[in-house]
């Protein structure tokens, strides 16, 4: 899976951004990054997000373990790679039919919260037992919301292009085509939300600091995102019903 995102819907997080990164392109120019993606995982879908960016799907050559599921409800698209073990009680909890999957549970997660629902984001996300990698993104609101497991089972990396975007993938090769070195593992146990940005839901209220990664050359490459257990986070509240502005606006 592939996902890049402009600057407006998910601000890449200075850190990732390394020094004199001559590697760096410009994913979106030309289709340069997509177009490598579809050359490198035949079969792929791309989906053109507008300004937004675009989402990239491929069902081939995947682990049979941890099987890649893509699917569109209500303008709220979702890529998801792993397996879920609760999926029985998460289905209940959400009122799904018992066909529903695991892409069909984070959606519905999702809608939950949007809709002002009785849990903040880092609960909902700590609720999902497994091995996985999710991105998903809300055309209607222009968020995105993205999340890895906590012992990072599922290979996802993000990074910085050459213009800033946010590039993310479970292909670490296709992350470090559009990013050169600005780019490394997406942290385990954490949440990325468009307005909130990067945080941990085992430790929601901790603040992330950041570690700058470095290569086999002994060169900058992105940056490792670790828990500060001396900082903590102030806590804003969570958006009730009949609140003017969902939760994706404030959190």
């Amino acid at each position: 899976m592939l996902a890049v995102f402009d600057k407006s819907v998910a601000k890449s997080p200075e850190a990732l951004q390394s020094p004199n990164n001559d590697g760096a392109v410009s994913a979106l120019k030309d289709g340069f990054l997509a177009q490598h993606f579809s050359s490198a995982h035949s079969g792929s879908v791309t989906i053109n997000l507008g300004s937004s960016g675009f989402l990239a799907y491929s069902s081939e050559r995947q682990n049979p373990l941890l099987p890649r599921l893509f699917a569109v409800v209500d303008d709220i698209f979702c890529m998801f790679q792993g397996h879920i073990e609760n999926v029985a009680h998460l289905k209940q909890q959400y009122g799904l039919n018992k066909t529903a999957n695991e892409v069909i549970i984070v959606i519905e997660a999702y809608r939950t919260l949007r809709d002002r629902g009785p849990y903040p984001p880092d609960q909902v996300v700590k609720d999902i037992h497994g091995k996985f990698a999710f991105v998903l993104y809300d055309s209607a609101s222009k968020s995105t919301f993205l999340a890895s497991d906590v012992d990072g089972c599922v290979p996802f990396f993000w990074g910085t292009d050459s213009e800033g975007l946010l590039v993310l993938s479970d292909d670490a090769d296709i992350v470090k085509q559009g990013c050169g070195k600005s780019f490394s593992p997406f942290p385990k146990g954490c949440f990325f939300t468009s307005s909130g940005g990067l945080r941990s839901y085992e430790h929601p209220r901790n603040e992330l600091k950041s570690v700058p990664r470095v290569d086999s050359s002994g060169e900058v490459c992105g940056a490792n995102f670790k828990v500060d257990s001396e900082s903590k986070k102030v806590d804003s509240g969570m958006p009730r019903v009949g609140s003017a502005a969902n939760w994706s606006q404030h959190y």
